[in-house]
């Protein structure tokens, strides 16, 4: 018996062992523009494979790279694109420096603090004043996403006073939209599942029609 674990490795499984074949075929093929013309259609038939990705962009680039490494970087052909090298694919890529500034209120996140920066630097008071309605509107949802409680308009009110060193001025008469604290809570936790939900619905007929008679 012939296994799939005694073949040959597949360097990219995604596209199947035919399509593998087909580029070790191109390897063996001398005239070099015929071998462009093999390579040409291999490419098509690994568009074909995944025709949702073709309005992506650089998803012909990445076919290119991609059966230049199936071929283990041996495949001369005249690629429109420049080819990837085996050194530059197995450089590691730079650490991404990871932010040490404490947060001071973490069930907020660190998103409001760069958007409160931001409303302290605008100089428009209708612009300030409507930035600020935002983020005290998105305080509010991600406090009752962290406490599962109600919460006051005036404690948003003074947790954002106190983040922002009390440059902001909250609008006068502000009252923030109002949210539905369970409800809100009920969808964050329990999003439901349509397969779920049709099994209950399947179980429910069932019994229903098959409900013995008096």
């Amino acid at each position: 018996m012939d296994y799939n674990s005694s073949r040959k490795h597949l360097i990219l499984p995604e596209y199947g062992r035919n399509v593998h074949k087909m580029v070790d075929y191109a390897l063996t093929v001398e005239d070099r523009a015929q071998r462009n013309h093999v390579v040409k259609s291999i490419i098509a038939i690994m568009g074909n494979m995944y025709p949702h990705l073709r309005d992506v962009s650089d998803f012909r680039h990445k076919l290119w790279d991609h059966i230049a490494i199936m071929s283990d970087f041996n495949l001369d052909i005249d690629s429109p694109y420049e080819a990837p090298t085996k050194e530059k694919l197995a450089e590691k890529p730079d650490r991404l420096p990871y932010s040490t500034k404490r947060i001071k209120y973490r069930h907020y996140g660190r998103t409001v603090e760069v958007l409160i920066a931001k409303a302290i630097e605008l100089e428009d008071p209708k612009e300030k004043d409507a930035l600020i309605i935002m983020i005290a509107n998105h305080m509010k949802k991600s406090f009752l996403n962290w406490n599962k409680d109600s919460v006051p308009d005036e404690k948003i009110f003074k947790d954002l006073v106190a983040l922002s060193k009390g440059k902001l001025e909250i609008p006068e008469r502000l009252k923030l939209a109002e949210v539905k604290e369970r409800e809100f809570v009920q969808k964050i936790k329990k999003k439901k599942n349509p397969r779920t939900d049709n099994r209950n619905d399947n179980k429910n007929d069932h019994r229903k029609f098959n409900k013995p008679r008096a």
